[in-house]
């Protein structure tokens, strides 16, 4: 289908256009993932494991949240006004 075609259908009933849409190509910008391994001391681990469970998440999940958390606070604190 033609671009042209493809705004003409998104135009008319934005509700149709999913079935014309290849999402097995999609990719989300800077979302691929890379392993790293980390050490931590044994307390901290346990503590984790602590916040993890009473959470109902894995380890890895509260690791993951709290690091996005902090990282997204940092970003809103060093944006230029």
């Amino acid at each position: 289908m033609k671009s042209k075609d493809f705004d003409e259908k998104f135009d008319k009933n934005k509700a149709d256009i999913i079935d014309d849409l290849d999402l097995s190509t999609l990719r989300r910008p800077n979302q691929q993932q890379r392993r790293v391994n980390v050490d931590f001391p044994v307390w901290v681990i346990d503590s984790l494991d602590k916040e993890a469970n009473r959470v109902g998440v894995t380890r890895q999940s509260i690791i993951k949240l709290w690091l996005v958390e902090r990282l997204e606070k940092l970003a809103l604190t060093r944006r230029p006004t």
